[in-house]
């Protein structure tokens, strides 16, 4: 900021120079563009051109289409006193060249890019500055410009400052070409999509099961296995030359394929051709690339970097990821809503840990499901530890306490939300086995809740990880403030490109993607 506001008090310095006559009046152009260009600290000479004060409202008459980048035109320029940013003395800048390259504006015939007098100058000026707004809007603040929360999206868009973008672009301080504002994660899917693309048009014939078959165990024989492995071949996931093989037999090279193949798509990697594996080698390349496009979109509407030690829970994945910076130290299986009941889409601050948590039963659950079984069996609340505490005689207020059948389990992580959405542990253990996990009223169930206290907690000398094992049997609620919160993000992707550069990709569990699809396809 103090290098631009150094800049503009030269320029005025300039300006009001040239208004007094004499020999500063003929001051040399290359002179002051040396000044200028001195306070932007670039070796870069600055073009002293400048607008007129009505350029830009010709502009928009002539060029209507440019009206939604009208204000961020307006503010861009006063920012910089009228300067232009795309011109060195009558030349077009390097930037400008590498601009219209990467963004694809059209050349100087179809936009009228007529640098020959001053008038097509300016005009070419504003032409280069409305289309990186365009540009930077549509690729870096996405395509769905209304309201994140109709889809049902409720962490904030991110706010890039794109006109901060063409100051640093236009003062040769960035390089465009190298430079995105987007989440690591956008690049990486964007070289899968460049390999799908290969692959577009590529015959996708559905594969099946002969003889009626449910599956093809390892050492089995089917003719379908040459398409299978031919299929895997060109997915990347066989490591060997698929069509030189005319085997029908389940050897061990075309197993680790599979079992790749399975891992990378969320399934139990146990080698065994099944409905899951079938269901999923169908999808076609041209299926797969929306996915990869419905994903990219959402990438742009988050921050270029992840908050710093972030819990996410990355929902279609069923699986909680732990950062410490940039560096995973842990993950593990969750449970998530059902498609009824939702898990949300937000951002929260993990800030306590509740040792033996008591459960005070939703009002939606009482009167969906606990009323019915109340009415079934007297005994119902004496037998599950629960009491009431409160509410009306049709409608309860019924709270459960600790124990091992309480359905939070042992611990229950709190980040206060409008949503009343948690971690916790959970007595049914038996579904984190599961490859489709999604069994919750919306909270998120843990797999290994102790060990992500005791991780929280590990810098609390007053609670050692006995001392936490004790309090999660105490049988006695006990809440305790993290010393440093934790962000949590909650998420929704289908796609992405893991730190081996191998691209996973999961069920749209809640028809996000389906609808976002709708919107941009």
């Amino acid at each position: 900021m103090r290098r631009l506001r150094d800049a503009l008090c030269v320029i005025a310095l300039v300006v009001l120079s040239a208004s007094c006559g004499g020999s500063n009046a003929r001051t040399a152009r290359a002179e002051r563009a040396a000044e200028i260009a001195r306070a932007f600290e670039t070796a870069v000479p600055y073009t002293p051109r400048q607008l007129e004060e009505t350029a830009l409202a010709r502009f928009l008459a002539q060029h209507t289409t440019y009206r939604a980048e009208s204000s961020l035109i307006a503010d861009f320029y006063a920012r910089r006193a009228q300067q232009f940013a795309w011109f060195i003395d009558d030349s077009l800048t390097a930037q400008a060249d590498a601009f219209r390259a990467l963004a694809g504006v059209p050349d100087s015939t179809a936009l009228h890019l007529d640098i020959g007098c001053d008038s097509c100058i300016a005009d070419t000026e504003l032409h280069l500055t409305a289309e990186f707004f365009r540009f930077a809007g549509r690729n870096y603040g996405g395509q769905f410009s209304r309201d994140l929360r109709e889809l049902d999206w409720f962490i904030p868009r991110a706010k890039k400052d794109i006109g901060r973008m063409l100051d640093s672009l236009a003062s040769r301080t960035a390089d465009l070409a190298g430079y995105e504002p987007l989440h690591p994660q956008y690049t990486r899917l964007r070289g899968a999509l460049t390999q799908l693309r290969a692959q577009e048009n590529t015959p996708w014939p559905a594969l099946t099961l002969p003889d009626g078959r449910r599956r093809v165990d390892p050492g089995d024989s089917a003719g379908v296995l040459l398409a299978i492995r031919e299929r895997l071949q060109l997915l990347g996931d066989h490591a060997g030359s698929a069509l030189a093989s005319t085997s029908t037999r389940y050897d061990s090279t075309l197993v680790l394929a599979v079992q790749r193949f399975q891992r990378r798509h969320g399934l139990t990697a146990d080698g065994v051709i099944g409905a899951g594996v079938l269901r999923a080698i169908n999808v076609t390349p041209a299926a797969r690339l929306r996915t990869l496009l419905v994903n990219m979109e959402r990438l742009r509407w988050l921050p270029e970097t992840q908050p710093a030690n972030v819990l996410v829970v990355n929902i279609p994945e069923f699986k909680l990821h732990v950062y410490e910076g940039n560096r995973e130290v842990m993950t593990m299986p969750v449970v998530v809503g059902q498609a009824a009941t939702k898990t949300v889409i937000f951002t929260a601050t993990l800030s306590t840990v509740v040792l033996s948590p008591t459960w005070t039963v939703p009002m939606s659950i009482v009167r969906s499901e606990m009323l019915p079984k109340m009415r079934r069996d007297r005994n119902y609340l004496r037998r599950n530890q629960m009491d009431i505490i409160g509410g009306t005689a049709t409608l309860p207020l019924i709270r459960q306490r600790p124990g091992a059948n309480n359905a939070l389990g042992r611990v229950k992580f709190l980040f206060p939300n409008s949503f009343n959405i948690y971690m916790h542990d959970t007595p049914a253990k038996s579904l984190f086995a599961r490859e489709q996990r999604a069994f919750s009223h919306g909270c998120i169930r843990l797999s290994r809740p102790r060990e992500l206290a005791e991780y929280l907690l590990r810098d609390d000398a007053s609670w050692s990880t006995t001392r936490i094992a004790e309090g999660m049997l105490s049988g006695r609620e006990t809440p305790i403030r993290l010393t440093t919160p934790r962000p949590v993000w909650l998420v929704y992707f289908t796609a992405w490109v893991d730190a081996d550069g191998i691209l996973n990709l999961r069920d749209d569990l809640y028809g996000h993607d389906a609808r976002l699809a709708r919107e941009l396809f």
